[in-house]
């Protein structure tokens, strides 16, 4: 597999690159919470690095990486994906490598099911290590909170698997974030998610969520200024001043 792959990366470097590219299988989700899951982390992202343009992040998305691959009709379609250190103003409808000056996904997730699982955590986990060579890895079934797994990319382009801390998180070192578990009600669903925590531990917010923080903080910092004033008042009034003729 090493060298066939190995020999698909050349294949596109040497010749005309495939024009006829697939983005659309029209194969769905494994279900709605797989498709709540993928998009929780694209958002959150999203929501975390607003005030950047250097990375590109989607989900059920194809990677190209050779034209055997094409020809084979081997779609790869990670859930999630991040790639650091590219224009992200640019639309795409996919990921294909040999227009993206040959880079590879630096972060992947994959949302487990029991059909899946053996292929997420072989071939595919093969593939991003061998041919992608992906920093950070992980896997994760919505359906099973204990099944988060992940692997880093060691010195010699081979996966360690990753140690969880006391709270059985993973450290995402690309991403500098946490990824861990978070149980809530998220587009009417309620399950126990896979979410990004900072390096403080805080939760990275989706939009949303964000608004609402805000809106509370704005309401808070209201509240607080009233009560100062009040207190003023009552202060003024025990000196025997009116406050309100000030």
């Amino acid at each position: 597999m090493t060298t066939e792959n190995n020999l698909a990366v050349v294949d596109w470097e040497s010749h005309k690159p495939p024009t006829d590219l697939i983005f659309d299988d029209g194969e769905p989700l494994e279900s709605n919470r797989h498709r709540i899951a993928m998009n929780i982390l694209i958002r959150s992202l999203q929501q975390a690095w607003a005030d950047r343009n250097d990375y590109f992040t989607g989900g059920n998305m194809f990677i190209y990486y050779s034209s055997t691959q094409v020809r084979n009709r081997d779609f790869r379609g990670p859930d999630f994906f991040a790639v650091l250190n590219v224009d992200g103003n640019n639309s795409r409808q996919g990921w294909v490598v040999w227009e993206e000056n040959g880079r590879y996904p630096d972060v992947i997730v994959e949302l487990m099911s029991p059909s899946t699982a053996a292929i997420d955590k072989g071939i595919k986990k093969n593939l991003y290590e061998q041919t992608f060579h992906t920093s950070d890895y992980f896997v994760y079934d919505p359906f099973d909170p204990n099944s988060l797994q992940g692997w880093h990319l060691d010195d010699n382009q081979q996966y360690q698997s990753l140690t969880p801390n006391e709270r059985s998180w993973l450290w995402c070192r690309r991403l500098g974030l946490w990824l861990g578990t978070w149980e809530g009600t998220i587009d009417r669903e309620t399950a126990v998610w896979l979410r990004f925590y900072d390096v403080a531990g805080n939760l990275v917010l989706l939009p949303e969520e964000a608004a609402v923080a805000q809106a509370e903080a704005a309401i808070a910092r209201e509240e607080e200024a009233n009560a100062r004033a009040e207190r003023l008042a009552a202060k003024l009034r025990e000196l025997g001043e009116n406050p309100d003729v000030l």
